[in-house]
């Protein structure tokens, strides 16, 4: 039997549009207070889940997913911050390394370096990228402008997306301030955007061993109208991209 992906989000939008593909015989899993479906997308057995919001959940769950249902790898999908200049609303961004900018251990271990590691950067799967950035980029060339109409594109300044590939920050924190956001890019000048649950989920796959791939749409720009542009993205545009790209990435890894 083919080993499932495993697709994991924060918020119960970036996932919609998967579990209605999955169809009314994905089969319900109760764990820890997660429900893992598992069932089919594309033709190719998957398991997608809620996983909520934090580095906590998020790791929480990926390991469930690892031990539980010995999935082949590990996508997580969902919304971020833009924290480069060049990173625009509407653009995607796939995790080739990922910190956690909140981690700091001073003096017992250098600043984002995870105790006992000996490491503060975790890569994730340089095959699975590869197929992710053309799934994103066949997505943002063709399906958007049939996935999300013109209106709404226009309204959220989503003109010309681009396609960004490079460094993820993860924290337990919602950046949602000019300064903060810009004290992070000083700090850590590599990041391109920033989230709460990626680099959780890529220690737990370097641990264990699974190939993993991070993948984000910017929904703001981190700062003071972050909260109303990320809620407003996250109901109208977000289960459009994950799906869309998503849909694609399950095809053909």
């Amino acid at each position: 039997m083919t080993a499932p992906i495993g697709i994991l989000a924060a918020l119960h939008d970036e996932i919609a549009d998967l579990l209605t593909r999955m169809g009314p015989g994905a089969q319900r899993h109760t764990i820890g207070m997660r429900d893992y479906y598992v069932g089919q997308l594309a033709g190719r057995p998957c398991v997608v889940v809620l996983a909520r919001v934090g580095k906590v959940a998020a790791a929480a769950t990926a390991v469930t997913l690892i031990r539980e249902f010995g999935v082949s790898c590990l996508l997580f999908a969902g919304l971020a911050g833009g924290i480069a200049s060049a990173v625009r609303v509407g653009d995607v961004v796939i995790a080739e390394t990922l910190v956690q900018h909140d981690l700091d251990a001073r003096p017992l271990f250098p600043r984002y370096e995870v105790p006992l590691l000996a490491r503060a950067k975790f890569a994730t799967d340089a095959g699975l990228n590869e197929i992710l950035a053309q799934c994103a980029a066949d997505f943002l060339g063709g399906d958007l402008a049939h996935r999300v109409d013109t209106a709404t594109r226009e309204r959220f300044g989503i003109f010309s997306p681009t396609l960004h590939r490079g460094e993820i920050a993860s924290g337990d924190q919602f950046i949602g301030a000019a300064e903060v956001a810009r004290r992070l890019a000083e700090e850590l000048p590599a990041t391109l955007c920033v989230e709460m649950e990626g680099a959780a989920v890529a220690q737990v796959c370097h641990e264990y061993g699974v190939p993993c791939a991070v993948l984000r749409t910017v929904s703001d720009r981190a700062d003071a109208a972050a909260p109303v542009d990320f809620k407003a993205f996250l109901h109208e545009v977000a289960s459009f991209y994950s799906a869309g790209i998503i849909g694609r990435f399950v095809a053909a890894v």
